[in-house]
């Protein structure tokens, strides 16, 4: 059965309160289920993103975890459910979300610039017809300084390496100017120093007031990456802050025999930095 952590302000499910912060709400999924063939990948979910904050989803391989994300956007087709996006339906909001997909479903052999795969994340300013100004490159520069890549604008994306090719994404995301962030195992296969630099920006998302969410791997990090987890076995397991909802026993749900009891009990315990003002991690 899921577990939802009791909100700071105590409201009751179903309160007025309570449908009030669900409209407030960057993500809210209720009641999602999607299957591939006739096998369930995601059952039933409910999930609700606190705004201002940076969410692991996590769970095992094939619990659901890119699908919900998925699901969220739009790619892949729920058989029910419904998807609110700050508290209206998501087709009104998409102009407010930035995605960055699994490396791995990208084709790198495409024969692009660097620079003109950050400037699509402009294509909602430009439109399909849209003239390309300096402004615009200036703008797509500089989120790729911000990631560390402004030296590698006139590169091909097929010759960087699968760290590189990450941190021009996560740029890409950054000229949508979005306010929720969907980011699918940013992490996944990079170097360390790119994974710095990733959950820098990141951090820095949150501080501006973003929301970010992020389907993570390594529960080794997720006490000292994020405020808020979710956790997932095509169910949801648990939902909540990190220092509530990241706990031996909705480890094991989620889990079960493929953590042993003493890596669920060292990964429960682990130490996190709290976030100044938000109380998540730093």
């Amino acid at each position: 059965m899921a577990v939802e952590l009791a909100r700071e302000n105590g409201a009751p499910a179903g309160s007025t309160e309570s449908r009030q912060h669900l409209q407030q709400s960057p993500l809210a999924i209720r009641g999602l289920t999607v299957t591939y063939g006739e096998k369930p990948a995601v059952f039933s979910v409910d999930m609700t993103v606190e705004p201002g904050r940076m969410t692991a989803i996590i769970g095992p391989n094939g619990a659901g975890k890119s699908t919900l994300l998925k699901a969220a956007l739009g790619i892949v087709p729920p058989v029910s459910g419904r998807v609110q996006v700050f508290g209206k339906p998501l087709n009104s909001q998409r102009g407010r979300i930035a995605y960055v997909p699994q490396r791995a479903s990208v084709d790198w052999d495409f024969p692009t610039r660097v620079i003109d795969v950050v400037m699509m994340g402009l294509y909602r300013e430009l439109g399909l017809l849209g003239r390309i100004t300096g402004r615009h490159r200036a703008a797509a520069k500089a989120c790729l300084d911000r990631v560390g890549m402004g030296d590698f604008a006139t590169r091909q994306i097929g010759q960087l390496s699968g760290g590189q090719q990450q941190r021009v994404f996560l740029a890409r995301a950054l000229a949508q100017g979005a306010d929720l962030y969907l980011l699918d195992e940013p992490f996944a296969g990079v170097d360390a120093a790119t994974e710095k630099a990733i959950i820098a920006v990141l951090k820095q998302l949150r501080a501006d007031g973003k929301t970010v969410v992020v389907v993570h791997h390594d529960l080794a990090t997720v006490g000292e990456y994020f405020d808020n987890v979710f956790l997932i076995n095509t169910r949801k397991v648990a939902e909540g802050p990190v220092a509530q909802a990241f706990n031996a026993e909705t480890l094991q749900s989620a889990y079960g025999g493929r953590l042993a009891t003493a890596q669920v009990d060292q990964l429960a315990t682990a130490p996190t930095s709290r976030h100044p003002q938000t109380g998540g991690a730093l």
